[in-house]
């Protein structure tokens, strides 16, 4: 069991008998009552986000959650197809909710981390940057200063992003999955 003072960003607990990941935390106090943690944790079958507040004598059972490496073979029509690393021909999908916004970052034969809770993969870990190959480029309009200029992009997996205008079609480009932003030119 964990207890108040030991949740923070990146625990994993089980709510409602799911696994949920805190993506937020901040305690808070309020005049002469007590302090309490305003959380918000994403559901890691479901994607879904919930918002709760946790009391100091409140505890919260840790998900006893596994990791196995996977690799990236194919998606489409909002499924995703992963295999085992070791044995191709073991396969399982997950959906797009499942994953998130993250799989816009996907590519074919990507090794991935899966997350695993009572021997079923639930979802997937990816790496925090990720280089991926320009293949579209439009042009950067140089404007006004205030900002650096930007020009929109598509990278291999076909997602779109913005870029500085020196970033050409073709170039390798280093994102980082998380903030889901451009971090440089490999």
């Amino acid at each position: 069991m964990l207890s108040y003072s030991e949740l923070g960003r990146g625990k994993i607990i089980i709510i409602n008998d799911q696994p949920y990941e805190i993506v937020e935390a901040e305690n808070t106090f309020k005049g002469r009552g007590h302090s309490y943690l305003q959380m918000k944790a994403k559901n890691l079958i479901s994607g879904a986000l919930l918002s709760r507040s946790a009391q100091p004598r409140d505890s919260f059972e840790e998900a006893e959650i596994e990791e196995k490496e996977a690799k990236f073979v194919y998606g489409a029509k909002g499924k995703y197809v992963f295999s085992d690393v070791k044995d191709p021909s073991k396969r399982f999908e997950l959906t797009e909710e499942q994953i998130g916004s993250k799989a816009k970052f996907l590519k074919t034969n990507q090794e991935i981390t899966t997350i695993l809770f009572d021997d079923k993969i639930i979802n997937i870990k990816m790496p925090i940057k990720v280089q991926l190959k320009v293949t579209e480029v439009s042009p950067g309009v140089k404007g006004d200063r205030a900002q650096s200029g930007t020009k929109a992009v598509t990278i291999e997996t076909g997602a779109k992003m913005n870029v500085p205008l020196f970033v050409e079609d073709g170039d390798v480009i280093e994102i980082n999955t998380e903030s889901e932003e451009y971090v440089r030119r490999v």
